[in-house]
């Protein structure tokens, strides 16, 4: 029996600060829940407040130090932070591991930031397949900034880009990650790319050669230059100077209108993928159907643009 949800009064607390319902809202949004629909109608007057920010990079360069550090400098500018981070998923239970929680302990007791771990359970590009709905959980929450942290997989971490306003791609010295970079695609990406740990041997080194790979490619007169900046994060060194190239790329995004066409490619990208897991959901009870056409297909009986045909038909979808 569905447990009943009062999602008006959740949403209502949820802006009003209070971390079990936003806790409450982002957990139906991971379960897919029937309340989803109900959700989102609810919180679609309090979205498109938060300026996103997206970090990524491969295992090992930093992330959750540089988040915790981030976090604190929007702090210290009086604004409400949330943080999703995507966890790899156990193989035994699914769930998040949770360690980036851990490593964020700073700001447990701060009742402006709020944590929440994901789990990718599997899906692929860094990001759990919950991620959009999620931040706008913590958009309608009235958050001012919002920290998504990938899980760290590398080469398939473009997908953070669909999502964020802004993406900041963490390197190391020592690691060959500005070779990774071009190898990924993650130069096409980033909006700021930062060299962390840059006390280590060949931080030097690696800011160069990625600012030679940023210098290679064309752009448009106006468009967004990448800045290329080192920090240490566990000292907090290079974090304002951060947080200064996030604000002014808030800014070009805004003037230039690069943040609306980004927002509606994002809308877009959301609303394709509703619909198709609508459509999916229709073909699924036509299960039987489809095992015959395929029969038919198998023994070269139909080709199967006609028995792609035949099940459109019968599910209704045909325009």
């Amino acid at each position: 029996m569905a447990r009943s949800v009062d999602v008006p009064d959740l949403v209502k607390r949820a802006r009003e600060g209070d971390p079990r319902a936003v806790a409450r809202l982002i957990s139906l949004v991971e379960d897919a829940s029937s309340h989803l629909r109900e959700v989102s109608i609810e919180l679609a007057p309090h979205v498109g407040r938060a300026h996103i920010v997206g970090l990524t990079g491969s295992p090992g360069v930093g992330k959750s130090t540089t988040t915790s550090a981030v976090v604190a400098a929007f702090r210290q500018q009086g604004k409400r932070v949330g943080v999703l981070a995507v966890d790899p998923s156990s193989p035994f239970s699914g769930g998040a591991l949770l360690g980036d929680r851990v490593r964020m302990q700073d700001h447990a007791l701060d009742p402006d930031v709020y944590i929440r771990s994901m789990a990718s359970r599997g899906h692929l590009g860094g990001l759990a397949w919950a991620t959009p709905q999620a931040l706008r959980v913590l958009d309608g929450a009235g958050c001012d900034v919002i920290v998504l942290e990938t899980v760290g997989v590398g080469q398939s971490e473009v997908e953070v880009v669909g999502v964020a306003d802004t993406v900041v791609v963490l390197l190391a010295p020592g690691m060959g990650d500005g070779i990774q970079a071009a190898k990924a695609g993650i130069l096409e990406i980033g909006d700021i790319f930062v060299v962390n740990k840059a006390d280590r041997d060949g931080a030097d080194a690696t800011a160069r050669e990625v600012r030679h790979m940023i210098g290679l490619g064309e752009r448009e007169a106006g468009a967004w230059r990448p800045p290329v900046l080192k920090t240490i994060a566990s000292r907090g060194e290079g974090i304002d100077e951060l947080v200064a190239a996030v604000e002014k790329h808030e800014v070009w995004a805004r003037e230039s209108g690069a943040g609306v066409l980004r927002r509606q490619l994002r809308a877009a990208e959301e609303i394709e993928a509703i619909a198709m897991a609508q459509l999916r959901g229709r073909l699924v009870s036509h299960q039987a159907r489809l095992d015959e056409l395929a029969l038919q297909v198998a023994g070269g009986a139909l080709d199967p643009y006609a028995a792609a045909d035949v099940l459109v038909a019968q599910a209704g979808l045909a325009s």
